[in-house]
């Protein structure tokens, strides 16, 4: 499992994935290595329709204006294709969700981490941000990131 350590100004891992929204067909694979030419916004977030993660969602879906004609968004969760089909329609979010149910992209990104609650330790996906250049490379990460901090923090960087 790659990285935990990733830094900005490292090269972005590259990955093809699943992804449905916005221009996306519903299944069609995403790479990202063919997204150059513009920046990326990548949220990795835990689960399609849970509190935090449709807050953290519609924040983006709101200050989409401020934020579409910088970069390109991609939400990455576990969840499959057909339930980021149903988050996407209810919170009628304007970007696209990229399934990554083996965690690889997650793996390669260092937020596929053990967790714990109530004193069971598991492992989850750590609600994280990266803006990558337009050129590939990380401009900068936020781990454990908030919800409600999230666009800021985000048109902070673009």
């Amino acid at each position: 499992m790659p990285s935990p350590s990733l830094q900005p100004g490292d090269p972005a891992p590259d990955f093809t994935a699943p992804v449905v929204g916005e221009g996306f067909e519903s299944g069609a694979n995403v790479n990202l290595s063919s997204l150059r030419g513009r920046p990326v916004v990548l949220y990795f977030y835990p689960k399609d329709d849970t509190p935090g993660c449709t807050k953290q969602a519609c924040g983006l879906r709101d200050g989409w204006d401020s934020i579409r004609k910088k970069a390109l968004v991609f939400g990455v969760s576990t969840d499959p294709v057909r339930s980021h089909e149903k988050f996407i329609t209810k919170h009628h979010l304007p970007f696209p969700l990229v399934s990554d149910v083996d965690q690889a992209v997650m793996g390669a990104y260092g937020v596929w981490v053990e967790k714990s609650m109530y004193g069971r330790t598991y492992f989850g996906t750590e609600r994280s941000t990266f803006v990558i250049g337009a050129d590939g490379k990380i401009l900068a990460i936020f781990r454990k990131v908030k919800p409600d901090q999230h666009l800021g923090l985000v048109l902070g960087v673009l």
